[in-house]
């Protein structure tokens, strides 16, 4: 199928343009928990609050998915090329680092239970998990993606010259990626800053 049939009248691929509409409707989703919680930061009603954060751990996962932005990019590099090998090698690389920031995420949030920060002890905690669970649940849904494209090409249906599929799921990776730096920087630096 040539790359004519895919083009909008706008001369876009409907594929992005439709991709780019999506995260665009995502950034608002986002932008909404990210105004609950900054409404409720400070309705912790004698649970536990920011102060029981650890950023040097958070930092550790987040720079751990920072990097996957990277091994993203190599992939879609590999697969323009029609590296195929390499441009597995790498998605299997930001699939497992996003595992990775999942595995972290959920132990941070049995530590925070324990401590006595759960979904319904306040409104801080609630608007906190609701923001980082449903990013959260986009990481997971991003390393399903990884996986799927995987699987894909190791099966054939995703061959040499088929970028552009690649390059759709590395934008939403992308997305997943710097939403995670908007979230950090509010939820985790900026309390520290005020705190400290």
């Amino acid at each position: 199928m040539s790359a004519e049939v895919h083009t909008t009248t706008l001369g876009i691929d409907h594929r992005k343009l439709g991709i780019w509409t999506f995260l665009g409707s995502e950034f608002l989703f986002f932008g909404a928990f990210i105004s609950a919680y900054l409404l409720y930061i400070d309705t912790t009603a004698n649970a536990p609050g920011v102060e029981i954060f650890d950023i040097p751990f958070t930092s550790i996962s987040s720079f751990v998915l920072l990097m996957s932005s990277l091994t993203m990019v190599l992939a879609h590099h590999a697969h323009t090329r029609n590296d195929m090998r390499r441009m597995r090698l790498w998605i299997l690389a930001t699939a497992g680092q996003g595992a990775v920031f999942l595995g972290g995420q959920v132990f941070e949030f049995t530590v925070f239970y324990r401590e006595g920060l759960a979904l319904s002890s306040s409104p801080f905690a609630s608007s906190f998990f609701v923001l980082t669970g449903f990013h959260g649940i986009h990481v997971f849904v991003g390393v399903l993606l990884l996986m799927s494209v995987y699987t894909l090409s190791l099966t054939g249906k995703i061959k040499p010259g088929q970028d552009v599929k690649t390059e759709m799921i590395g934008l939403y990776w992308h997305f997943v990626d710097i939403i995670w730096v908007i979230i950090f920087t509010v939820v985790y630096l900026i309390p520290e800053i005020a705190v400290g």
